[in-house]
């Protein structure tokens, strides 16, 4: 028994279609080829639609640039880190200050609602403040107080 699906009488294939083989695996004949010509230009539309002007207000929303505020954070925490290591107390410093920067950058754009990440950008400004100021001061502070007890 074939598969193939009967014509308008009941019996063989529709005489419009070649016969199929058996199990249904042929390409359909009547598909478009690459040559078709779209819709709009079967049916004489002049202009393309895409060339037509979009409706107001369906853009899409812009995208926050967390980026600063990122930068802060990892920028105030590697200079925390280098800050309490003895021999890169000064690389310490100069990160705690790019820390700051780019932290005080980052909360001010999520003030001003550019950015999502207010406190990724908080943590950064803090994190650069205490490896700029605080832990140099601390250990300005124990060496003078050790070399007053000398």
């Amino acid at each position: 028994m074939s598969h193939a699906r009967p014509g308008p009488d009941g019996f063989g294939p529709p005489p419009s279609q070649p016969p199929q083989p058996a199990g249904g695996y042929a390409y359909p004949q009547s598909a478009p080829g690459y040559g078709d010509p779209g819709p709009s230009q079967a049916q004489g539309c002049p202009v393309a639609p895409s060339a037509w002007p979009q409706a107001p207000g369906y853009a899409l929303p812009a995208q926050p640039s967390n980026g600063l505020g990122t930068t802060g954070l990892v920028l105030g925490i590697i200079g925390v880190v280098c800050t309490l290591t003895f021999f890169l107390w000064f690389f310490g410093v100069i990160l705690g200050i790019l820390g700051i920067v780019f932290g005080a950058i980052g909360r001010g754009k999520a003030n001003r609602g550019e950015a999502t990440n207010k406190g990724a950008a908080t943590a950064g400004l803090v994190c650069g403040i205490v490896a700029t100021v605080i832990i140099p001061l601390l250990g300005f502070l124990l060496f003078a107080s050790v070399m007053s007890s000398v």
